[in-house]
């Protein structure tokens, strides 16, 4: 494009050439100089709004708000739904821990009052010194991660508690089979395991049990759970009976008045077998208490000490 400028004085005139670049330089000046005036006549029209309270602009202005506060209801509401969410989570882990708490408790002998009493007690007060550092409002992220982290906690002391009750559910299966129950309730030993001296010959002999006095017809209970394989009379033990336990454990139980198991019979721990007499080989009414591993005596005190404890501290 040419361009001649003439002038009436001089009659002279002068050429411009305008190109293209001269056209989009004009052009790019143009569309800044109206986004500059929409600017400048939106900022007028705010103000002009805001100083008279104009009612069709402020519906357009709290019609915007209004839109941009659901957008923002709408992001704490899926925030507040993931959260729900992880909450429900943790609620039913906490419970699988309560149960799982309570089975533990009951494989320990505690009572369901003397558990919560313990709980109520395990909340240990906090405190510390200022932190230098400064502190924060947690952020949505930040609360999530928490939960998060919590949650893995959460299972992994379910996962340890799981392998600790099977673990006690196994020994506390295993001590069922141990002899640790008084065979004589409120009894004592009269005569130990041991050398002493033989009541019918006069000279030193072992003794491969303990002797339990007790009046004729006391109650004799299985000292632990197992299978009775001999009850029947023994040329010195009298009435006898014996029971065995697993992995060779066998305990005996001599000189009763009265067997009230047969051979083959599965008994449990604490149930009554026999009553106590004195036949056989015997002075008086007793129990004669033997248990042997793989055919060898062994001392019952061994096994009986904690239930003997355990009874005294029952007592009290």
């Amino acid at each position: 494009m040419n361009i001649i400028l003439v002038t009436g004085a001089s009659a002279r005139a002068r050429t411009l050439t305008l190109g293209w670049r001269h056209g989009l330089g004009g052009s790019f000046a143009l569309l800044m100089l109206l986004v500059v005036f929409a600017m400048l006549i939106n900022y007028v029209a705010l103000k002009w709004a805001t100083a008279t309270q104009h009612s069709w602009l402020s519906a357009i202005v709290l019609a915007d708000q209004r839109e941009e506060a659901q957008r923002t209801q709408e992001r704490l509401q899926g925030h507040l739904n993931a959260m729900a969410i992880r909450l429900g989570e943790l609620q039913a882990r906490m419970m699988r821990l309560d149960g799982v708490g309570e089975r533990l408790a009951t494989i320990a002998g505690l009572k369901p009052q003397e558990l919560s009493a313990l709980l109520s007690r395990a909340n240990p007060g906090t405190g510390g010194a200022i932190s230098s550092q400064p502190s924060h409002t947690l952020s949505v992220d930040e609360f999530t991660a928490l939960i998060d982290r919590l949650a893995g906690q959460v299972e992994a002391r379910s996962d340890q508690l799981g392998v600790l009750e099977t673990l006690l559910v196994q020994d506390a299966a295993n001590r069922k089979f141990l002899p640790t129950r008084l065979p004589i309730v409120d009894s004592w030993f009269s005569s130990n395991f041991g050398y002493r001296i033989d009541p019918f010959t006069g000279q030193n002999a072992f003794h491969e049990g303990v002797d339990f006095p007790a009046e004729a017809g006391t109650p004799i209970i299985a000292a632990a759970s197992g299978k009775v394989v001999f009850a029947d009379v023994h040329p010195e033990y009298g009435k006898l009976v014996e029971i065995e336990h697993g992995n060779g454990l066998v305990t005996r139980y001599a000189h009763a008045s009265l067997l009230l198991v047969r051979p083959g019979d599965l008994v449990m721990a604490g149930q009554r077998i026999a009553s106590v007499g004195s036949t056989g080989r015997s002075t008086g009414p007793h129990l004669h208490f033997e248990i042997r591993l793989k055919g060898v005596a062994q001392n019952p005190a061994r096994f009986l000490d904690n239930a003997r404890i355990r009874h005294v501290l029952a007592k009290r």
